[in-house]
């Protein structure tokens, strides 16, 4: 980052011309209507910014508003909103995810409209959607570690509590190889879970 933040070695034209630079942050536009940084759930959204960046080239003043940054590509993201998950018999998992991990289930959700049996479980603000489906994965030959396998990682606070509620319940796992503060799980049906230490 800091190779960005230096001055180029090289020397053009227009460089030796360059008085100043200047950049303020315009206020946000997002459909032609003027937006704020916003808090929702602890959590900054930040529409998409325009810069806008002032030249002076020897005395004369060039004022240019630069393309907003993803502009073509902003359509809203705002976090993700559930991670869909298989399973054989809802009952199995849901007594991993509820009384193992300690996950409440969403009651708000509709539990008939779909053509199928599943849950919805909160994780934070987020939740799990477990779908009583066919799994299209095996349950034999995966990986020993759910770190190189399709995988939903989960923020948690302590690491160290974690492992002790699945060492008591015989639940195997195995920690990260980078040696962060990370655990890796799976629940009855194969489905890969990380679990990631992450400070407040």
């Amino acid at each position: 980052m800091a190779s960005l933040l230096r001055a180029p070695s090289f020397t053009s034209p227009l460089h030796q011309k360059l008085n100043y630079v200047s950049f303020s942050p315009l206020t946000m536009n997002l459909r032609s209507k003027f937006y704020h940084a916003s808090v929702k759930n602890g959590r900054c959204y930040v529409p998409s910014m325009s810069i806008k960046a002032q030249v002076a080239v020897e005395g004369d003043v060039l004022d240019k508003e630069s393309e907003p940054i993803n502009e073509g590509s902003d359509y809203g993201v705002v976090s993700i909103h559930h991670v869909g998950i298989l399973c054989e018999n809802l009952e199995r998992p849901l007594d991993f995810y509820q009384n193992v991990l300690g996950l409440e289930i969403n009651e708000a959700r509709p539990h008939d409209k779909l053509p199928y049996r599943g849950a919805w479980l909160w994780v934070g603000s987020e939740m799990i959607h477990l779908m009583e489906l066919p799994n299209p994965d095996p349950l034999t030959g995966r990986p020993q570690h759910g770190g190189r396998d399709r995988h939903t990682c989960i923020a948690i606070r302590d690491v160290s509590k974690l492992k002790a509620i699945l060492d008591k319940a015989g639940i195997s796992y195995t920690l990260s190889r980078s040696g962060r503060p990370a655990i890796f799980t799976r629940d009855p049906d194969a489905n890969a879970l990380e679990f990631t230490q992450i400070d407040d």
